[in-house]
């Protein structure tokens, strides 16, 4: 053949697997370009010639697919062989196809679903631009016969989309229709109402007595008379509910025990204005094609029950056309909250439903199209962004390792107890996992011990070695001891520090930075029990430069359900005992003090969490008893009002103490008490991290650990660190669920340093 003066074009990054390949071959031949497009192990490999290369090149990245995400675009020039351009078949032998997170359904089929064609109304419409991805797969390559689609051979009709390469549905794996894909059904009271033939078998089969009908309006039907509605998605089953329904809201609450904790609600754009009040850039997040829960400043509309204690709402557009068919057919916002009993994960499958939920739910609107992996609902904030769960829609995006990773060897990290996660280096990149749950439950550790060996096999990783927390007594560093590895123990809040560091990109080579660490407990490097932290260092090496004044953990881990236990000893250090007996008649202080002056299960901490809980409970927030983690400091949070910055003696709280028990005791609303204990504790901590910057000891200040979950902090902080480079967390949550990213990061920089002499 010809060949002609041209560029070969290596794309890299999230590439493969969403629409990349006819998007270049439709570009390259709206610009009259020659050449081929094809996958390889490294990602997209480009071969053109022509006259408008330059607008080609451009256009690459400016107009990628929406599931694309363009790291790189390398160009050299190079001979190639003239040719109308084609897709050519994958090269360079196994290639290393980057798994895509789920996508919530893109206009274009929703459009579908709702207009007159063979799609009209379908609950599985998808093309390469949305659709399941993660939650199907079974083992990698990614194609339909490895996913749970495997049992639905492609019609004629969806087979020839699917070869055409300027079909938006070319090489889409779960393709489907109504004549070759999943069908819905729903359960109740003994009856079935199915929308067509099931080919699902056995325990995921339909029970009951089927009958022809439109499922998704009998479920709409039973919404609206206040029942509660077990709903099939992408990563587990939902609870949906009426969220504007008192009633139903108690009895959701009561049939699942779960008291206080916020649910989240799912609303098309428009009633979740009706419901809240986004900003522009909550809108833009909730567009976004993860679709996560968003936390929006709700307007006061709903019952109190939907989010007791609450300012805001945390919502989320429907992201399958099941889920826009139901809430379209109901016309209104819909509770919509993981289908579990208290503890217990999220359940996945038809048989496991009908187990777990009877007696929560009433009906069922199930489907035949197996869920592979559990993904609970990720959990963002658009102002300031972070993210505060990771999971269904971001997991399993790879994040990209700072400058000077490059050779870092292949590491696993097991993450802590809480908000498990484990993370994955390879070839420059991090692979962190979706939240995995609390480790101290069974079934949670179960999920756990599964994704270690899933992730390993679906990305090809065999660890060097295996990075741990420092926690003896941790189940994720148990399971780590016991694989044979080397073990690298990384201490809890040294790993949060890193992690943020990580989210930001902060070179390995970089100076030291000043690390305001505030979470609930986590062991420190000298035996004791840490939370308030002022550390010095970067990702080899840290040093802890100050810490919140300890107070006794009175109980032990007591202290962390019973906020009024924290309260009590940080009032007694505070000369203030006549208050707390006030603020906490009822309970047994007497007993408590007695076994608090004899060292009796009441380890010292500086745990920020713990101070957070005390004063929660001086307002009785959650004093007696947390429904759930974090309930005392989010009801802190939500308290509306302005205050000037309480006073800390260094970083002891006891100055701050004094002033909130005058402030009690002259009446100031409980919302300018929570602004000036938020105020005053940013001050307290953000006073000598500045000066680690001014001093030339630090290059910059990272803001992480739990407590930085919290706005109304993090706004504190950055007023405090006004004019000083800052750095926070943005991809990475800045919880537990990023700890395994840092301790991936010490132990691949140790590992490195180590090697290099450092």
């Amino acid at each position: 053949m010809d060949q002609s003066e041209g560029q070969e074009i290596r794309v890299r990054g999230q590439v493969q697997g969403v629409g990349f390949r006819p998007f270049v071959w439709q570009l390259a031949r709206r610009l009259e370009l020659e050449g081929e497009v094809l996958n390889d192990g490294a990602g997209v490999l480009i071969r053109a010639t022509g006259a408008r290369l330059g607008e080609f090149l451009a256009a690459l990245g400016a107009e990628a697919p929406p599931l694309a995400r363009v790291d790189a675009i390398e160009a050299r020039p190079a001979r190639v062989e003239r040719r109308p351009f084609r897709i050519a078949p994958s090269a360079g032998g196994t290639v290393a196809t980057r798994v895509t997170p789920d996508a919530a359904t893109c206009p274009a089929c929703l459009a579908e679903i709702r207009g007159t064609g063979r799609r009209h109304g379908y609950a599985f419409t998808n093309c390469t631009h949305c659709g399941p991805r993660y939650t199907i797969l079974r083992e990698l390559p990614y194609d339909r016969a490895r996913t749970s689609m495997a049992p639905f051979p492609m019609c004629p009709d969806c087979r020839a989309e699917y070869e055409d390469p300027a079909d938006r549905r070319f090489h889409a794996q779960p393709i489907a229709c109504p004549a070759c894909g999943p069908r819905l059904w729903l359960e109740a009271e003994g009856i079935c109402l199915v929308d067509g033939p099931v080919r699902a078998e056995g325990a995921e089969a339909p029970q009951g007595v089927p009958r022809a009908s439109d499922p998704v309006a009998e479920a709409a039907r039973l919404l609206a008379q206040g029942g509660i509605l077990a709903v099939k998605g992408l990563g587990g089953f939902h609870l949906a509910c009426d969220a504007r329904d008192r009633d139903a809201l108690r009895r959701l609450r009561l049939r699942k025990r779960r008291p206080g904790k916020p649910f989240a609600l799912m609303a098309t754009e428009e009633m979740a204005a009706e419901i809240a009040d986004p900003a522009e850039a909550d809108r833009v997040l909730l567009r976004d094609p993860a679709a996560p829960v968003v936390l929006v400043r709700g307007r006061g509309r709903l019952p109190e029950e939907v989010a007791p204690g609450m300012t805001t709402l945390g919502i989320m557009r429907p992201y399958t056309p099941l889920h826009h068919r139901l809430i379209e057919a109901f016309g209104g916002p819909l509770v919509m909250t993981s289908a579990n009993r208290s503890g217990a994960p999220q359940v996945i499958g038809n048989g496991e439903a009908r187990a777990e939920l009877a007696g929560i739910a009433d009906a069922f609107l199930m489907h035949d199209r197996a869920i592979v992996r559990r993904l609970d609902d990720s959990v963002e904030r658009a102002r300031p962004p972070m993210v505060l769960r990771r999971a269904r829609g971001r997991a399993p995006g790879t994040l990209p390792l700072p400058e000077g990773f490059g050779r870092a060897p292949r590491v696993l990290a097991l993450g802590g107890q809480m908000k498990a996660a484990i993370c994955l280096v390879k070839d420059g990149q991090a692979l962190l996992s979706h939240h995995l749950g609390d480790l101290d439950e069974a079934q949670s550790f179960e999920a756990f011990t599964r994704a270690i060996a899933d992730h390993a096999a679906l990305f090809d990783h065999r660890a060097e070695f295996v990075a741990v927390d420092l926690h003896p007594g941790y189940r994720a560093t148990e399971a780590g001891r016991r694989m044979g590895l080397p073990v690298a123990e990384v201490q809890h809040h040294h790993a949060h520090l890193a992690a943020c560091l990580g989210d930001a990109l902060w070179p390995l080579g970089a100076g030291p930075v000043a690390g305001i660490v505030l979470d609930g407990t986590g062991l420190g490097s000298d035996g004791t029990i840490w939370g308030g932290e002022l550390l010095l260092g970067s990702y080899r090496e840290v040093l802890r430069v100050a810490h919140l004044a300890p107070a006794p953990l009175p109980g032990g881990e007591a202290a962390a359900r019973e906020p009024w236990r924290n309260a009590l000893v940080r009032l007694d250090a505070a000369g203030l005992g006549d208050l707390a007996d006030r603020l906490f008649p009822d309970r047994p202080r007497e007993t408590l003090r007695r076994a608090v002056a004899a060292g009796v299960n009441a380890p010292l901490s500086s745990s920020a969490g713990r101070l957070f809980d005390a004063v929660a409970a001086c307002l009785g927030l959650a004093a007696d008893r947390q429904s759930y983690e974090g309930e005392a400091a989010m009801r802190l949070e939500a308290l509306e009002g302005t205050g000037a910055p309480y006073p800390f003696a260094g970083l002891d709280p006891t100055p701050m103490f004094r002033a909130l028990a005058a402030d009690l005791a002259a009446g100031v609303p409980p919302g300018a008490i929570s602004d000036s204990f938020h105020r005053g504790l940013a001050r307290a901590f953000c006073a000598p991290a500045r000066a680690l910057v001014a001093e030339g000891r630090a290059e910059a200040v990272a803001l992480t650990g739990g407590a930085f979950q919290n706005a109304r902090l993090l706004a504190a902080c950055l007023a405090e660190l006004t004019g000083v480079p800052v750095l926070t967390h943005r991809a990475v949550p800045a919880n537990d669920g990023g700890l395994a990213l840092g301790q991936a990061l010490v132990a691949a920089a140790r590992h490195m340093g180590a090697a290099e002499g450092l």
